[in-house]
C-alpha cells in the first residue's frame, strides 16, 4: 500500500474533507434510532401533537442531512479515485513504453494489458470504497454498540460478546485472500493472452476452421481463472453467512430477553425497536468491513503487480562517455565481436519461470558478430529463420545490450547515447509492424515534424502514393485496426513511407518488402537510392534481389556470420548464398 500512498498523499486534504463529511453523515444516521426511541418512550405518552410533530420533524431533518452528506462524500471519493487512477494508469503506460526488450519478454504483453485494465480497476474500487465504506462501516459498528450500551447495558452485552468474534473472523479470512487474488490476476493474464492471439489472428482461425479449437483453448484459460476466482470468493465470502448467523442469533436473544424486560417494566418498548434498528446497522457495519477487506485483498494484489512494472529499474542505463568502451575501429556503424543471448523462459500465461531463468544454460543467439558500415553505406543481411537477423537490429537500437562485445554508432558506444536521441536517428520497418487505427497521414507522420511535401515525397518513394490517391479523402482515409482494410503490400508500403518520412540517418528495413511484387520492390529500391542515398541502410530480406545491389551482404546461420562480401563475391565464396540465389532466381525465371 506504500505504492498507493505515493499517489494519494497529494489529495490528503481533499480525502480528509470527504471522510469528515462521511463521518458526520454516519454519526447523524446513528442518531435517528435514538431520536425514534425518545419519541416512542418519552414524547408519545404525553399525548400532545406539537411535541410529536417536532421530534418527527427532527427525524426527517436528520434523514435529509444524512442523505445530502453521504452523496457529497461519495462524489468526493469518486473524484479522488478517478484522479489517482488517472495518474497510476499514466505512469503504468509510461513505464510499459520504456520497458527494455528483456523486461518486456519477462512480463509479457498479455500481463501488461491485464495490469492496465483489471488491476487498475481493482485499485480504483478500493480507493473509492476506502473513503466511504471504510469510514461508514466501523462507525456503524462501534457507534451502534456504544449507543446501545447507553440505552440498555444488559442487552448491549450480547453485542459486546459477538462483535469481537465477528471482527477477528473477518480479518483472519481477509488476510488469506491476498495470495488467492494474486493467482486470479495471473489467470486473467492467460485469458487476455488467448483473446489477443485470436483477435489478432482471426482471419487465420476462420480460414482454417479452427473456431472450435480456439474456443476450447479459451475455455481452458477461462475455466482455470474462474476456478481460482471461485476459490478466492468462497473463502472471502465465508464471514458473510457466519456474521449473519451470529447477528440473527443475537437479534433473537434481544427480542426474547427484551420482551421479558418490557413485561417486567425494566426496559421501554422504544428501546427494543431502537435495538433492532441498531442491530441492522451493526450488521451493515460488519458486512461493510468484510467488503472493504475483500477489496483490500484484491487491491493489494493488483497494486503489487502495477508497482512491479512502474518501479522496474532501468536495466539499460546510459553510460558516461568516459566509462564507455572506446571505438575499436573506424566506421559509422560497428559491431565489435558481439555475442548475445535472449534471457528468460516465458510461460504461456506470460509469467517467467524464475528458476529456469536463473539457472538454465541457454545457447547464444548471436555469436562473435563483427562488421563495419561506412556512413551512407549499405548492408544486407540474409539467412534462415531464427539465424539472428532481427537480433542485430535489436542491439543496434538498444532494445537489449550485448552479453559480450560492443556496438557503436557514429563513433560512440550505443550505451553512451541518450536512447531517445539514438532512436531518432533511425527510420525502421520491423517484421509484423503496426498500422494504427488512424488516418494514413497520422500513420506516416506519426507525430513528427513532417510537412505535406515531406509526406507526399515519402508516399511516392515508398510506392504508396498511387493507391492512396484512389481514396476520395486521400491521406485522411482512416485505417482499420491493424490496417485490416489494406492489403499486405499496401501496409508494407505505408510502413516504409513512415520510415522514410523523417529523412533518417539510418534506414532499417527488416523483411519490409516481402509482400511486394518484384517490380514494385525494384522501384522501391531505386527510389530509396535516388532520394535517400545519404542514409546508412541495413536491409534484412529473404529475397536475394532485395539486397544484391548493396555495398556488402552478411549471410547468417545459427547466429554466426558464414558469408561476407558483395553479391558477386558471395556467389563465388559462400555455398549457402549461392544456393539461395540459384533457388530464387530459378523460381523467378
Amino acid at each position: 500500500m506504500k505504492f498507493l500512498w505515493e499517489y494519494l498523499k497529494k489529495y490528503v486534504r481533499f480525502i480528509a474533507g470527504g471522510m469528515s463529511i462521511k463521518l458526520l453523515g454516519t454519526t447523524l444516521e446513528l442518531l435517528i434510532p435514538y431520536v425514534m426511541e425518545h419519541l416512542i418512550d418519552r414524547v408519545v405518552p404525553l399525548g400532545e401533537l406539537p411535541p410529536v410533530l417536532l421530534w418527527g420533524g427532527a427525524m426527517l431533518l436528520l434523514a435529509v442531512c444524512v442523505r445530502f452528506l453521504n452523496v457529497t462524500a461519495n462524489r468526493m471519493a469518486v473524484r479522488t479515485a478517478k484522479r489517482s487512477i488517472l495518474e497510476i494508469r499514466r505512469d503504468l503506460f509510461h513505464a510499459a513504453l520504456n520497458l527494455s526488450g528483456g523486461q518486456m519478454d519477462r512480463i509479457g504483453l498479455p500481463s501488461l494489458i491485464s495490469r492496465m485494465t483489471a488491476d487498475t480497476y481493482n485499485v480504483q474500487s478500493f480507493i473509492q470504497s476506502m473513503q466511504t465504506m471504510g469510514i461508514r462501516a466501523p462507525i456503524m459498528l462501534v457507534g451502534g454498540i456504544a449507543i446501545t450500551l447507553t440505552m440498555d447495558a444488559g442487552l448491549a452485552a450480547i453485542l459486546c460478546v459477538m462483535a469481537p468474534i465477528m471482527i477477528v473472523l473477518v480479518v483472519f479470512v481477509s488476510t488469506r485472500g491476498i495470495p488467492l487474488y494474486e493467482k486470479v490476476q495471473q489467470g486473467m493474464d492467460g485469458i487476455v493472452r488467448v483473446m489477443r492471439e485470436n483477435i489478432t489472428g482471426i482471419r487465420v482461425v476462420k480460414a482454417l476452421s479452427k473456431e472450435d479449437y480456439e474456443m476450447e483453448r479459451f475455455s481452458r484459460a477461462n475455466e482455470e481463472t474462474a476456478r481460482r476466482d471461485i476459490k478466492a470468493s468462497i473463502i472471502m465470502a465465508l464471514p458473510g453467512p457466519i456474521v449473519t448467523l451470529f447477528l440473527n442469533t443475537g437479534l433473537t436473544l434481544v427480542v426474547l430477553i427484551g420482551a421479558r424486560r418490557v413485561n417486567a417494566g425494566v426496559t421501554e418498548p422504544g428501546v427494543i425497536l431502537a435495538f433492532l434498528t441498531y442491530f441492522n446497522m451493526i450488521l451493515m457495519g460488519v458486512m461493510g468491513l468484510n467488503r472493504v477487506f475483500m477489496m483490500l485483498s484484491k487491491a493489494n494484489a493488483s497494486a503489487g503487480r502495477i508497482a512491479e512494472v512502474v518501479r522496474l529499474p532501468d536495466d539499460l542505463p546510459r553510460l558516461a562517455e568516459e566509462t564507455a568502451a572506446p571505438r575499436a575501429r573506424e566506421g559509422y556503424i560497428v559491431f565489435d565481436h558481439v555475442t548475445f543471448t535472449y534471457g528468460g523462459t516465458i510461460h504461456r500465461e506470460g509469467e517467467v519461470d524464475q528458476a529456469r531463468f536463473a539457472g538454465a544454460q541457454r545457447e547464444d543467439c548471436l555469436k562473435d558478430i563483427d562488421f563495419t558500415i561506412r556512413k551512407g553505406g549499405s548492408l544486407g543481411i540474409i539467412g534462415a529463420t531464427g539465424s539472428g537477423k532481427t537480433s542485430i537490429i535489436n542491439l543496434l537500437m538498444r532494445f537489449y545490450d550485448p552479453g559480450a562485445g560492443h556496438v557503436y554508432v557514429d563513433g560512440r558506444d550505443v550505451r553512451a547515447w541518450d536512447r531517445d536521441e539514438l532512436r531518432r536517428s533511425f527510420g525502421v520497418v520491423f517484421q509484423n509492424d503496426a498500422i494504427f487505427a488512424d488516418t494514413i497521414r497520422e500513420n506516416v507522420v506519426f507525430g513528427r515534424d513532417v510537412d505535406d511535401k515531406g509526406l507526399e515525397q515519402a508516399l511516392e518513394d515508398a510506392m504508396a502514393a498511387g493507391f492512396v490517391r484512389q481514396y476520395d479523402d486521400g491521406t485522411e482515409h482512416r485505417a482499420a485496426i491493424h490496417g485490416g482494410n489494406f492489403s499486405g503490400g499496401q501496409k508494407q508500403r505505408l510502413l516504409i513511407a513512415r520510415a522514410l518520412a523523417a529523412k533518417p540517418d539510418i534506414l532499417i528495413l527488416d523483411d519490409a518488402s516481402s509482400a511486394l511484387d518484384y517490380r514494385t520492390d525494384a522501384q522501391l529500391r531505386h527510389a530509396i537510392a535516388a532520394h535517400h542515398g545519404d542514409a546508412t541502410q541495413i536491409v534484412i530480406a529473404q529475397r536475394v534481389s532485395s539486397i544484391m545491389g548493396l555495398d556488402q551482404i552478411l549471410v547468417l546461420d545459427e547466429g554466426r556470420i558464414i558469408g561476407r562480401g558483395t553479391h558477386a563475391q558471395l556467389l563465388e565464396t559462400c555455398p549457402t548464398y549461392r544456393e539461395i540465389h540459384r533457388t530464387q532466381m530459378g523460381e523467378v525465371m
